[in-house]
C-alpha cells in the first residue's frame, strides 16, 4: 500500500517510506564522503607544502641532495607530528608521498580534489605508476582514471596494474629480481601478549611454506582423529605416533604452532657449517618482570585474580604481566618461563605499584647505569617516536663536551634518528627532572615526555613499603 497526501493511512501502516528515508540518508552519505574525500585531498596538499618547504630549507643550506636534505624533511615532519600526534617517521613519508602525488600525477591529484576518486585510488594510481618513466605517465595517468572512476579500489586495482604493465619499461621478471632484494622479516606488537611475524619473500617461496604447514597441520588433525577414535573403542594407542585424541587445535593454531616450532629450533640445514654454527644459536629474549610475579609461591597465584586474598599486595594483584623490552605485555606464565629457564638473564626489579624501577642485578658503574636507562627509557625518548631500546643510542642531553655529566639525569635513550635531529637541527631538549625531558621545536613549540613506566596496570597512590616485603628468597 502507498501513501499519498491528504491522505489517513490504514491503522498498523507506517506513514514513513522506508525506500525514501533509505534514499536520503545514502544521498546524504554520498554528500558527506565526498566532503571528506576533498578534505583528506586538503590535507595532502598541506603535506605536500611542507616537502617543498624541507626542499627550499636545504637549498638554503646549500645542499638540495643526502643529510642536509633529510636533515630538513626530517625537522619540518617532527613539527608537524607534534600537531597530527602521530610518529614523524609517518609524517615524513607522507610529505613525501603528498609531493610526489601533485608533482607527478597532476591528473590524478585533481581528480582526487573533485571526490572523483577516493585516497585509496589515488595511492593505486601512484604505487601503479612508480615502475613507469616519465614519457608514459600521462597516458597512464588517464587511463588508470578512467578505470577507477565507480569502481571500488579492489576492484580496479587489476585493471591500473594491467594498464601499469602494458607500459612498464622493464618486465616483471626483472623488476622480480629487484623486488627479492627486498625480501625481509619482521614484527608488530599485538594486544594481550600477542606479535605478528610478518615475511615478505618470493611468492613461490611463501605459497610454498604456507602450503607444507597446511599439509602437517592436515596430517595431525587426520592422526588426532583417528587417535580419537581408537581411544572410543577401546584400542591402544600408538606410542610412536602423531595422534593425540585430547588435542582439539584447529587448522589455523597448528599451522602457527608448527611454524614457531620449526623456526625455533629447526636447523638451517642451507646454509649451515659443518660445525653448526647457525643451528647452534639460540633464540634471544629480554624481559623485565614485577618482584612479586618473579616471588609469587603457587598458593598466591591461585588467588591472584582479585585484588585482595592471598595473591595480594600494597591493595593490587601480586602477579602483574611481564613486560618485554620495548613495553609489550606478556602473561605470567611466559614471564617465569623465561625468568627460570635461562643460564644468565638481567633482572630490572619494579615497584608492585607504581612500576617504577627499584634495582637492576650487580651493579657496576657504567655497566649498570646503561642497563638502568635500557629499562627506564623502554622506546625512543623523542616524543613522537616508540622503536625499542635495541635501536636506541645513549645520548647526553648536555654534551660530554660541553661539561654535561655521565649520569641518569643527563642521560636519555633516542633512536639514531632522533639523536641526529637533536644535534644537527634546531630541535633542542631539557631535563626536567625524574627522566622526564622536554622538546623545543625550531617553531618554539614545546612537547613533554615522560619515561613510559614499565608494567603499570594501576593508579593507585603509591603506600609504605613495609619494612621487609621479602621474608622469604625469590626463587630466581
Amino acid at each position: 500500500m502507498t501513501n499519498t497526501t491528504g491522505t489517513v493511512p490504514a491503522p498498523g501502516v507506517d506513514p514513513v517510506d522506508p525506500v525514501a528515508v533509505l534514499a536520503a540518508l545514502a544521498s546524504s552519505l554520498q554528500a558527506t564522503e565526498a566532503s571528506i574525500i576533498r578534505l583528506q585531498a586538503v590535507r595532502d596538499a598541506h603535506l605536500a607544502v611542507a616537502q617543498r618547504l624541507a626542499d627550499d630549507l636545504a637549498t638554503a643550506s646549500g645542499s638540495v641532495r643526502g643529510e642536509a636534505a633529510d636533515l630538513a624533511a626530517r625537522s619540518v615532519a617532527a613539527e608537524l607530528a607534534g600537531v597530527l600526534r602521530m610518529s614523524d617517521r609517518v609524517v615524513q613519508g607522507r610529505m613525501s608521498r603528498a609531493a610526489d602525488l601533485m608533482t607527478r600525477y597532476p591528473a590524478a591529484m585533481a581528480a582526487f580534489t573533485d571526490a572523483k576518486i577516493s585516497p585509496a585510488h589515488a595511492r593505486l594510481i601512484q604505487d601503479a605508476g612508480a615502475r613507469l618513466d616519465d614519457d608514459v605517465r600521462a597516458e597512464f595517468e588517464q587511463a588508470a582514471i578512467a578505470a577507477c572512476v565507480g569502481e571500488t579500489p579492489g576492484r580496479a586495482k587489476k585493471a591500473v596494474e594491467r594498464i601499469a604493465e602494458r607500459l612498464a619499461p622493464r618486465s616483471l621478471t626483472d623488476r622480480h629480481r629487484d623486488a627479492q632484494k627486498n625480501r625481509r622479516v619482521w614484527r608488530e606488537d599485538l594486544e594481550d601478549g600477542q606479535k605478528l611475524l610478518g615475511m615478505i619473500h618470493s611468492a613461490a617461496v611463501i605459497d610454498g611454506i604456507f602450503d607444507r604447514l597446511t599439509q602437517q597441520a592436515h596430517m595431525i588433525k587426520t592422526a588426532n582423529a583417528k587417535a580419537a577414535k581408537d581411544a572410543a573403542e577401546g584400542r591402544a594407542l600408538d606410542a610412536d605416533g602423531l595422534g593425540d585424541p585430547t588435542d582439539a587445535r584447529t587448522i589455523d593454531q597448528l599451522r602457527a604452532d608448527l611454524c614457531a616450532d620449526t623456526l625455533l629450533t629447526g636447523a638451517a640445514s642451507g646454509h649451515d657449517t659443518t660445525a653448526g654454527l647457525l643451528s647452534a644459536i639460540q633464540a634471544r629474549v629480554e624481559v623485565t618482570i614485577p618482584v612479586f610475579t618473579a616471588m609469587a609461591t603457587d598458593t598466591a597465584r591461585a588467588g591472584c585474580g582479585a585484588l585482595t586474598g592471598p595473591g595480594s599486595a600494597f591493595g593490587v594483584r601480586a602477579e602483574q604481566p611481564g613486560e618485554l623490552a620495548g613495553g609489550q605485555p606478556i602473561d605470567t606464565d611466559t614471564a617465569r618461563i623465561l625468568a627460570g629457564g635461562v643460564t644468565a638473564w638481567e633482572r630490572v626489579l619494579t615497584h608492585p605499584v607504581t612500576g617504577a624501577i627499584l634495582a637492576v642485578d650487580h651493579y657496576r658503574p657504567n655497566a649498570d647505569l646503561r642497563r638502568l636507562l635500557h629499562a627506564r627509557d623502554s622506546r625512543c625518548r623523542f616524543f613522537a617516536c616508540g622503536l625499542p631500546p635495541v635501536t636506541q643510542d645513549l645520548d647526553h642531553t648536555i654534551d660530554a663536551a660541553h661539561g654535561g655529566a655521565t649520569e641518569e639525569g643527563n642521560l636519555g635513550g633516542l633512536c639514531r634518528r632522533h639523536h641526529v635531529l637533536k644535534h644537527q637541527t634546531a630541535w633542542t631538549v631539557t631535563q626536567l627532572g625524574a627522566g622526564v625531558l622536554e622538546w623545543t621545536s625550531p617553531t618554539g613549540a614545546t612537547y613533554i615526555d615522560r619515561p613510559p613506566p614499565p608494567v603499570t596496570f594501576t593508579t593507585e597512590p603509591e603506600p609504605d613499603l613495609p619494612a621487609n616485603p621479602d621474608p622469604e628468597p625469590a626463587p630466581f
